[in-house]
């Protein structure tokens, strides 16, 4: 009979720990979380000190009894939950849930799920740790608290079923921000001006930018003074002025931590960061290798730490030295020197055996988790090897007053670049060129190339870009990035389009109240203040129950001021002339998933809906014909004609009756200004009531 039980959180792991530990081992799971929350009510009590009420989670009964049956037989139990605040809370819960107290009960952890990690943690067990535990503790009360105080508020003014959440509602506003900005966006007319330059002796030409005139930096602005120019670069001697010779290094990416696994996956992969998250699960948790069983490949995915144990570290050296040499290994260990808080007791994101290289165990793995875990195993190595070097060549020609400059850098040294090729990695043409030019090279003009150019706006959030500044500005942590942007995306307040993320018509509504109503919930800094408050619970510095306490009031009384407001608000549906087809009723507007539609007031009698077109009461500029607010399938906004499909006018910005004054091209509304809708023409006028 096995004599000691050892409780994880998934049943993947039950196997592949098992498999390391023995006959005298029994390992069970808990299947994550089993006490929480009550779903009906807050869960706690403000006038009993917020002491949180905690009950069996539905469906969890079986898995506790079973436990309990495995905890009478076992003379001793460790808890090896996940090596965080959730993992730290569970074993906590549990110790609560199968009444542990007077049994011999250990808390151990393990960044790999390896049989030397595993066995070292039964080694050095130690107690629950309580500042993990309430960190975790005020984090679902936060969520709790503002989930189950203002959700009721979007319910009466938007529609049922929607939600408010902590850092939810921060990065709905940072996408709603992120789209004003680009709406409101007017774009710069600029120009460049490139110079062929024939080279003595030299068959192909020598590509140069003007970027100064008498030692200033010129800023060519429109075409009259572009062509100017011109005329007088044509008229002009060209020379070499100055060859600077120089190096420069790209030194290697730091080891994935969740954020940039998240963010690179995206980039390279194409995947979303839950399908990142779920896949890099499976290989920690164990995948069954051909020749060694079921094992796990990749360390604890959750961490923001960029650290590396020493034996790994050392492990990753040796193997590049012998594999491409001992001057692309490192010399020392990476500087870990990286902004905020870092969860040191985690390791970075890495492979646990840098000998399993992705090839050799690619018949193991689905498609999509050999190429997830080759980009983890090419980032740590990588990691491990000395920087890129590059041998530079700055070359400054003069032309009368003018200054022009040609660079190129040539790779003198791969290092890292041998494994992980950066994306922003230049190809140069000038290359060849520019290695034989000094002072007295001979250079003649043989074309002027002048392109107009106009500025762009910030583009879009994508998944990636979103968890970068989530991280940046401090808000969530590694664990909620990517259930925060799945939560968005099935709620409907923001749609993906060729991974770009847009604000739907619900998402707009449920935005504006928040910011209106709950302004201190949607600010970035009040968030990331609140994280801080976190880690400080963590590291003991700050009382769980603090937070707690005085966040609690202020948000009583946002809501109760919220609902002061609603009462001024009509909630009616809004009746139109459109009259049902099916009953002859008119047809009112509701909200619906995708945003407005046209519903028959006669339900469930009459269940008549249709697409809601709302007239702008502007003409269409190619058919005369009204345009209309029109949405995409996923729900993006857009003006299109009515006439569609015979007519397929369509604009993002919305239009004006108004006619461009210089053009007579159509004019679209930007932020407090009217811009003609054809960039070439630039011509832009503040909005009035008037037009």
């Amino acid at each position: 009979m096995a004599k000691y039980l050892v409780i994880v959180e998934s049943p993947a792991k039950v196997k592949t720990i098992k498999k390391f530990l023995g006959k005298n081992y029994e390992v069970a799971a808990s299947n994550g979380h089993v006490r929480d929350l009550p779903k009906s009510q807050l869960g706690f009590n403000p006038e009993n000190d917020f002491e949180p009420k905690y009950i069996t989670i539905r469906g969890k009964g079986d898995i506790l009894a079973n436990l309990r049956k495995e905890v009478k037989k076992a003379e001793k139990i460790y808890l090896a939950t996940d090596p965080d605040r959730e993992g730290e809370a569970i074993s906590w819960h549990l110790y609560h849930a199968l009444k542990l107290e007077d049994k011999k009960v250990y808390r151990i952890t393990f960044n790999e799920i390896t049989q030397s990690a595993v066995k070292a943690s039964l080694k050095h067990p130690r107690e629950i740790d309580m500042n993990l535990v309430n960190a975790q503790q005020a984090r679902r009360m936060l969520d709790r608290m503002v989930g189950y105080r203002i959700s009721p508020v979007l319910w009466s003014k938007v529609k049922r079923g929607l939600s408010a959440g902590r850092v939810q509602s921060v990065a709905l506003r940072l996408i709603s921000d992120r789209e004003n900005e680009i709406n409101e966006f007017i774009p710069s007319e600029y120009w460049t001006i490139d110079a062929a330059l024939q080279v003595d002796g030299e068959k192909k030409p020598l590509y140069a930018k003007l970027d100064g005139k008498g030692g200033q930096k010129l800023e060519l602005k429109n075409r009259e003074q572009v062509e100017q120019i011109k005329q007088e670069l044509e008229k002009a001697d060209f020379s070499v002025h100055e060859v600077k010779k120089g190096e420069r290094i790209k030194k290697a990416p730091y080891p994935f931590t969740t954020s940039t696994l998240q963010q690179e996956a995206s980039k390279r992969l194409n995947f979303s960061t839950q399908k990142t998250m779920r896949l890099a699960q499976q290989l920690y948790e164990g995948v069954d290798i051909k020749g060694q069983g079921t094992v796990g490949i990749i360390t604890y995915l959750r961490t923001d730490s960029v650290r590396v144990a020493e034996e790994a570290d050392a492990a990753a050296r040796a193997y590049i030295s012998e594999k491409y040499g001992e001057q692309y290994a490192a010399d020392a260990p990476k500087e870990t020197n990286v902004k905020g808080k870092i969860q040191d007791a985690h390791e970075a994101i890495r492979p646990t055996d840098i000998s399993r290289m992705p090839v050799y165990i690619k018949e193991s793995l689905s498609r999509d988790q050999f190429r997830l875990y080759q980009l983890i195993w090419n980032r740590f190595v990588a990691s491990r090897m000395n920087p890129a070097r590059y041998e530079t060549t700055s070359v400054r020609i003069a032309a009368g007053d003018y200054q022009l400059h040609v660079a190129a850098s040539k790779l003198a040294f791969e290092g890292f670049l041998s494994v992980y090729t950066a994306d922003d990695e230049e190809k140069e043409e000038n290359n060849l060129l520019l290695g034989s030019i000094d002072e007295h090279t001979g250079l003649s003009l043989k074309e002027i190339d002048a392109k107009q150019h106009f500025t762009q706006p910030l583009p879009h959030f994508t998944e990636a870009s979103l968890v970068k500044t989530l991280e940046e500005h401090g808000i969530g942590r590694p664990s909620t990035y990517a259930p925060t942007i799945t939560t968005l995306l099935a709620r409907r307040y923001v749609t993906k389009e060729q991974k770009n993320l847009y604000m739907t018509e619900l998402g707009e509504a449920v935005n504006s109240i928040m910011v209106e109503a709950f302004q201190t919930i949607v600010d970035e800094h009040f968030t990331a203040n609140m994280e801080s408050l976190l880690d400080m619970v963590e590291e003991g510095k700050v009382q769980w129950k603090t937070i707690i306490s005085n966040f609690y009031p202020d948000l009583e009384e946002a809501v109760a001021e919220a609902e002061k407001k609603l009462e001024k608000v009509e909630i009616a549906d809004e009746v139109t002339d459109v009259i049902c087809e099916e009953c002859g009723r008119n047809m009112v507007i509701k909200y619906g998933p995708h945003g407005k539609f046209l519903a028959c007031p006669g339900f469930p009698e009459c269940r008549n809906t249709k697409p809601y077109l709302e007239k702008i009461g502007v003409a269409c500029p190619m058919c005369g014909k009204d345009i209309v607010l029109r949405k995409t399938k996923k729900g993006r906004r857009y003006y299109g004609c009515e006439n569609n499909p015979d007519c397929d006018f369509m604009s993002w910005a919305k239009p004006v009756a108004k006619k461009c004054p210089d053009c007579g091209g159509y004019m679209v509304e930007k932020g407090s200004k009217l811009v003609c809708a054809d960039a070439r023409c630039g011509y832009v006028e503040a909005k009035t009531k008037e037009n």
